[in-house]
């Protein structure tokens, strides 16, 4: 696999010919649909609903953005090009919507090595699409300035290329943010500030580098919120917990530390089912309470021993604890419960396990209960 370096360097510019090549075949070069050096100052409004297929309005929008065109030489020579790449469409306007500058670009040595590096680097055509759609500003970049070092950080954070290209693909969010402004600032202040090492927050970042490009302060207000639970930023636990709490907002956060105190929980509870199960705080305000209502309630289990057992809040409440708890009922009504395993423990088997410990052993006597299943 080539180096990225090696990349620049490789496919720096689109040859001539190749470019020719390209727009003759598209059929919306320059020469084959003729230069027009119109005195109308509004003859791009024309040109852009009549080539591109914007509505009159938004033509005027883009137009009024970029008023200096006075031919359409150069949009025909970008647009041939975009729609060689396999923009079109709804593509092909949002691009020059967002970047109506590029009507005015050079082909060959602001465009044509872009892709060049993309395709390079082991984006499809389509893969490229994507990920300029995601992220326009890659287009108006310097490669060797700004996104060749800019990837080589993420190269590095991720660990290889293919998860870089694999997160780039899923259209994760993150090739915009500053490196050294966002990303350096946010990865020394948990390794100086809170003890964690790079490698182990790499760990997260490979699925979700959106978490390190979180706002420095951003960050810093999670991890007191975390501090707060009572959870040592020396344990293994800390880095977790910073991951699912950066997806839910303080006001929900709040919410559910007021519902779980409803029912007992103090706030040295909640941070023991946080350590315990961190999963548990990105669980919606309706399904905690509906599950704390059923376990507590209908099942009979202390709300201090859900805090220490907490993984059942993770379960299906119609799936997994509803009919698990009627197959205990109907055992118990029968007489044939002789389990000593606590509640949590049913509900927590796989699905193999408990069919062998619970349902199997009375299939003859009981075919009901593969009914509640």
């Amino acid at each position: 696999m080539l180096h990225l370096h090696s990349l620049v360097r490789r496919h720096a510019l689109l040859p001539s010919i190749q470019l020719r090549r390209v727009f003759f075949s598209t059929g919306t070069s320059a020469s084959s649909s003729g230069v027009t050096a119109s005195p109308d100052p509004h003859f791009m409004v024309d040109y852009l609903v009549n080539s591109c297929g914007f509505s009159a309005d938004d033509a005027s929008k883009v137009f009024k953005t970029h008023p200096r065109l006075r031919s359409t030489e150069k949009p025909d020579a970008v647009v041939g090009f975009l729609r060689s790449q396999g923009f079109e469409g709804d593509n092909l306007r949002k691009i020059i919507a967002w970047k109506p500058r590029v009507l005015g670009w050079d082909v060959e040595t602001k465009l044509a090595p872009k892709f060049n590096f993309l395709h390079d680097m082991g984006l499809s055509v389509s893969d490229a699409v994507n990920v300029v759609m995601l992220h326009p500003d890659i287009l108006s970049v310097n490669i060797q300035n700004t996104l060749l070092p800019k990837l080589k950080v993420w190269e590095s954070l991720l660990g290889s290329r293919e998860i870089l290209l694999k997160n780039l693909r899923r259209g994760n969010r993150f090739i915009g943010n500053s490196i050294e402004n966002v990303v350096r600032p946010n990865l020394n202040f948990l390794r100086d500030e809170c003890g964690i090492p790079e490698d182990r927050v790499s760990l997260v970042i490979k699925s979700h580098p959106s978490f390190i490009v979180l706002n420095p302060n951003t960050l810093r207000a999670l991890v007191d919120r975390v501090d707060g639970l009572g959870v040592p930023r020396g344990s293994a636990m800390f880095l977790w917990i910073l991951y699912v709490l950066h997806a839910v907002s303080r006001e929900k956060f709040e919410a559910q530390v007021k519902l779980m105190n409803s029912f007992g929980w103090s706030k040295s509870d909640f941070g023991t089912a946080i350590k315990k199960y961190p999963k548990f705080a990105s669980l919606s305000i309706e399904s905690l309470q509906r599950k704390m209502e059923f376990l507590v309630k209908d099942v009979g289990i202390a709300p201090l021993d859900i805090a220490y057992h907490p993984t059942s809040l993770g379960l299906s409440l119609e799936k997994r604890l509803i009919p698990r708890f009627r197959v205990m009922e109907i055992l118990k009504s029968e007489g044939l419960w002789t389990s000593t395993n606590k509640l949590h423990e049913l509900f927590s088997l796989s699905g193999p396990r408990f069919l062998q410990k619970y349902v199997f052993p009375y299939k003859d006597k009981l075919p009901k209960l593969h009914e509640v299943l």
